[in-house]
């Protein structure tokens, strides 16, 4: 449509600047041109409820986009909860889609040549906690960049050129910092899938996606099939035990507790957790249960609107199970 806007307004000009004897020069191929061109339908149609469009359009800017697919907006429609693209576009305001897609452009026109020869961090339109929230780039194996959520896009189309940037095209939606809850950046990993169907069935999903803080030690897929091990359990004994809740709740910790706040603890530290209970941290970081079984910090800091998570390898338990 864009496109289709801008060919027909040139045709107008086109003929009263042929009668007066101008320029016939073809208007500005831009990065919005070339996405509605290429089929980025999701991306424009959420673009537009952004109010981005004009900045995309900007002849006098200069963008990198990394534009997701209609395949790859699908998948974070559905693993949010929503039939499909077009429902979640619907669905979110327009300065919750407005973040996200910031989050997918830098400031500056870079081809795959200049990312590959780079830091292996860029920093985005996107502005969190008082600076650029930045997109970590890998180029091994092609160009790979790896998000807030800890997931991670492959670019699948690089150097479309337009007038005012380029685009390389991705096959995930880029989840930035401080935009979803701690809910929803579990469901956009799948390394959490084990944990978001037991918060699910614990009736605990409402509860964490209100406004906390809460701060989450999250255990991977792996951690769960250990503790199933350990434990003797299948995972659908698991889910319908009458210790799901109190497990799952002594993995969260009321507030906002950063990497930076579990450092600065005298050690060996007791934490307070949901469930009534504690766990102890270690001068290593490492999370000594009410069993005496350490769990190690994976990864820290992945920041939800309403908190923050903690990628832990083991699942910790309050009592004896």
């Amino acid at each position: 449509m864009i496109r289709w806007t801008r060919w027909l307004a040139a045709l107008g000009a086109t003929a009263v600047l042929a009668a007066c004897g101008g320029s016939d020069d073809p208007p500005p191929n831009t990065v919005a041109d070339e996405a509605s061109a290429r089929g980025f339908n999701a991306l424009v149609a959420a673009a537009g409820k952004a109010g981005l469009v004009s900045a995309l359009d900007d002849p006098a800017a200069s963008l990198t986009v990394f534009a997701p697919t209609d395949a790859a907006f699908g998948n974070l429609a559905r693993s949010l909860g929503f039939a499909d693209a077009n429902a979640m576009v619907q669905a979110l305001d327009s300065a919750t889609l407005a973040k996200i897609l910031r989050y997918h452009v830098l400031p500056a026109r870079k081809p795959a040549a200049t990312l590959a020869s780079g830091s292996g961090s860029e920093g985005t339109l996107y502005s969190f906690e008082g600076k650029a929230a930045s997109l970590k780039l890998s180029t091994t194996g092609g160009v790979k960049i790896t998000d807030a959520a800890l997931t991670q896009a492959t670019v699948t189309a690089a150097d479309v050129q337009t007038d005012n940037g380029v685009i390389h095209a991705v096959d995930k939606v880029l989840v930035p910092p401080g935009v979803l809850n701690v809910v929803q950046m579990a469901q956009v990993n799948p390394t959490f899938s084990v944990l978001v169907e037991a918060v699910v069935t614990a009736n605990l999903a409402s509860t964490l996606s209100g406004p906390g803080p809460f701060t989450v030690f999250a255990p991977t897929d792996t951690a769960f099939v250990g503790a199933l091990t350990e434990l003797a359990l299948t995972k659908p004994q698991l889910l319908a035990s009458p210790d799901l809740g109190a497990i799952l709740t002594y993995h969260v910790v009321a507030g906002n507790v950063r990497a930076a706040n579990v450092v600065a603890l005298p050690k060996p530290a007791a934490v307070a957790t949901v469930q009534g209970g504690s766990f102890s941290v270690g001068a290593d970081l490492g999370l000594t249960d009410a069993l005496g079984r350490t769990a190690t910090l994976v990864a820290t800091d992945v920041i939800a609107s309403n908190g923050v998570i903690h990628v832990i390898d083991k699942v910790i338990l309050p009592s004896a199970p």
